[in-house]
């Protein structure tokens, strides 16, 4: 019976693999493990389901050089999961590996997403200040560091005008944010203490956030490890659908 009941889990598994695969238009590897029993898939439920991907890209121009999640009892529907596509009835929350190369991390930061995010009003003095973030470039310089090196594009009282910052910060840990250790502004004349100051604060709230909310997946980092030449993401994941991984 257990050799049965492995057997119906390894068939589950493999067109789950195979279904999903044929819905993903950029991912180098894709692995499924779905813990269950024909009778459980009949009833719409599943012990657990374990996702491996390498080279796979979770929005357009986010992604990930691999990525785990895993999740417990889940509901999912049955019908769907005859045909090998695992499709959930409700959200659920897993567990997420996520690891991003270099050049994974700064197309990313000059994605749509990250630059529509990255636009917002700054109170300086009782004037508002429009800032739009124009590109952005990280390196990972070592000693357990990331540096940032943007433009932005500032309006204020009907005047527009570009500046350049260098930023220095340490990733989050499970205990600690992310620390800001250096920014200063190298580029653009006229740039007060001030502005300054608002524009530290407001990206001190910015890198201290720890959710990314993308269409199908939100992600609640916990712990970021630099290694050579990328980062590792440990995150609490809220699934909204499994990824289909399309650009």
């Amino acid at each position: 019976m257990l050799d049965d009941a492995r057997l119906e889990e390894q068939a589950i598994s493999k067109a789950a693999e195979i279904g999903l695969s044929s819905r993903i238009e950029q991912a180098e590897e894709i692995n499924v493990e779905v813990r269950t029993d024909l009778w459980k898939i009949l009833q719409g439920q599943a012990d657990a389901v374990a996702i491996a991907g390498e080279g796979v890209v979770l929005q357009k121009d986010i992604r990930v050089q691999h990525m785990e999640l895993s999740t417990n009892k889940i509901d999912i529907n049955p019908f769907s999961a005859l045909l090998g596509q695992v499709e959930l009835n409700q959200p659920v929350q897993a567990d997420a590996r996520l690891v991003m190369s270099l050049e994974d991390l700064n197309r990313a930061l000059n994605s749509d997403y990250v630059l529509n995010q990255a636009q917002f009003d700054l109170d300086v003095d009782g004037e508002k200040v429009n800032l739009e973030m124009q590109q952005m470039q990280l390196t990972l310089p070592g000693g357990n560091k990331m540096v940032f090196d943007g433009k932005v594009v500032l309006q204020e009282k009907g005047t527009t005008r570009q500046i350049a910052f260098h930023a220095t910060a340490r990733p989050r840990t499970r205990t600690e944010p992310v620390m800001l250790e250096m920014f200063n502004c190298t580029e653009g004349d006229g740039v007060s203490l001030e502005f300054t100051a608002a524009l530290i604060q407001k990206v001190k709230e910015l890198v201290n956030s720890a959710y990314i909310d993308l269409d199908k997946i939100a992600l609640r980092v916990s712990n970021m490890e630099i290694q050579q030449e990328g980062i590792l993401l440990q995150a609490q994941a809220f699934i909204r659908e499994l990824p289909t991984m399309e650009q």
